[in-house]
């Protein structure tokens, strides 16, 4: 019938988040079924206004822009324990453009506030790092995030997340 694919049901409101960049809204799909900790961990931190503000301290040409350190170092977190590692095979979910990831140190097991959204596909990271999210619209204002210089992408004066909310919680249209 074709009035049940003209049905589909409405967005999962509560598994979408709203962040706001200096050049636009980007929309981001969480993904509970790969990461259900993680994702948990975001929407809770975008609850209590923990990213707003927050800079994108690391940027790298070609391969992402890091965020949700309120230092700004690459160091900091949240006041909340660090997370298991909640890694997907390949052939579930892959590292590619749009896609967020949490940020961790060389232990697996160390993922707390930090993230980072893929400007480009990146193999490498694949079964590495936690999949959270994939950016489902805006990512032209992703792409227009301030660079950082030399190989550890650090970014002097950087571009700041300007909010970061949970779907739900924002009134349709806003």
């Amino acid at each position: 019938m074709s009035e049940s694919t003209e049905a589909a049901a409405p967005a999962d409101r509560e598994n979408i988040l709203l962040m706001d960049l200096k050049d636009g809204r980007v929309v981001i799909e969480l993904r509970p079924d790969l990461a259900p900790k993680h994702v948990e961990r975001i929407k809770t931190l975008a609850r209590q206004g923990f990213y707003d503000g927050t800079p994108f301290h690391r940027v790298i040409e070609g391969f992402m822009a890091q965020g949700g350190d309120p230092t700004g170092t690459g160091t900091g977190g949240s006041p909340l324990p660090n997370l298991p590692a909640e890694f997907s095979p390949p052939a579930k979910a892959r590292f590619i453009r749009g896609t967020c990831g949490m940020a961790r140190t060389q232990d697996p097991n160390s993922a707390n506030s930090q993230f980072f959204i893929m400007f480009a596909p990146a193999a490498s990271l694949d079964g590495q790092y936690t999949i959270w999210g994939r950016v489902i619209s805006g990512m032209e204002a992703v792409d227009k995030i301030k660079r950082g210089s030399g190989s550890s992408g650090m970014v002097r004066e950087p571009d700041k997340l300007i909010r970061l909310r949970v779907a739900a919680d924002v009134p349709e249209g806003q």
